[in-house]
């Protein structure tokens, strides 16, 4: 969906155990605005967040102003956007694995990573687990959706979602229509529906009609991606900050509160971005971009 990204980035590849991730990085034209040569630039990774119609699109208004200063890494996740949909019952341990495979095939070095929600909890589980790839970690709204044993984000009724051929009846009236993007948008991810774009709703709609784009979907939506982040913020060292839109639903800023006092030698920082729901990255990017860069500037004078 290159279309959606900013001008001057290409699409590119990796393979992973699980199939190709497309990723988005600066153009090495020579029209380009970008420097000639990123690869001696810092990576910074961009991470998007689960949900119907998901993909790298989510951090397109924020990462292009970074991209004179770090090799920016954007990618489409397993089984969603543009990367490989493989039918199975996806679980933690396939994000986790295949974002190790991923990074370590993009950098020779570790990675500073900007996340949201659930991936930024499996950033978190994967920095616990494997801190050598990562520098430092941006999240926002991180939750597992199961945080101190609360769940936060089904919706629909198990019995539901997990009724064959009905699952899939849900996720092609809930996602894959213009109307009901739209919808999901206005009323459950923004604080003002008015600033959800034609443009917005378009991205969300190419990502969710791809070819087995509902496992992955569903999979969330079912809750089997969920875990209770508690038990690994105790144990995160790697250097992060968090976060969180003052209006986001099901994860709200007291839960966000909760879980950075589990670790504040670790967590370094708590900010919450008013007027804003659980993807600011969109809704508020030009606030995300001032957080992110007094972030990196801190981070480069320790």
């Amino acid at each position: 969906m290159l279309q959606f990204q900013p001008p001057g980035f290409r699409q590119s590849v990796v393979q992973t155990s699980l199939g190709s991730i497309a990723y988005y990085t600066q153009s090495t034209q020579p029209e380009s605005w970008f420097p000639s040569d990123t690869a001696g630039l810092p990576p910074l990774v961009f991470l998007h967040s689960f949900g119907g119609g998901a993909s790298a699109y989510e951090w397109s208004k924020v990462y292009a102003a970074f991209a004179t200063t770090h090799r920016i890494i954007a990618p489409d996740l397993i089984g969603w956007g543009q990367s490989a949909h493989p039918v199975r019952d996806y679980q933690v341990a396939d994000y986790l694995t295949t974002l190790a495979e991923f990074l370590q095939q993009i950098s020779e070095q570790p990675v500073c990573v900007v996340a949201a929600s659930l991936t930024a909890a499996i950033a978190i589980r994967l920095a616990t687990q494997q801190p050598n790839l990562l520098q430092s970690l941006f999240l926002v709204c991180p939750s597992g959706f199961d945080d101190f044993g609360q769940s936060a984000g089904r919706r629909l009724p198990l019995q539901l979602i997990r009724t064959p051929l009905l699952d899939s009846f849900i996720y092609t009236i809930g996602a894959t229509n213009e109307v009901a993007v739209r919808n999901f948008l206005e009323r459950f991810l923004f604080a003002r529906p008015e600033r959800v774009s034609p443009e917005m709703v378009a991205a969300y709609l190419a990502s969710a009609q791809q070819p087995n784009a509902e496992y992955a979907a569903l999979a969330f939506l079912r809750g089997d991606l969920y875990f209770d982040l508690t038990q690994y913020l105790r144990q995160l060292t790697v250097p992060s900050c968090i976060v969180w839109g003052e209006q986001a639903q099901f994860t709200s800023v007291a839960l966000g509160r909760r879980l950075a006092e589990l670790n504040p030698k670790t967590v370094e920082g708590f900010w919450v971005i008013p007027d804003a729901g659980v993807l600011p990255q969109l809704e508020q990017p030009a606030l995300v971009i001032g957080l992110l860069h007094h972030y990196l500037q801190n981070l480069q004078s320790v």
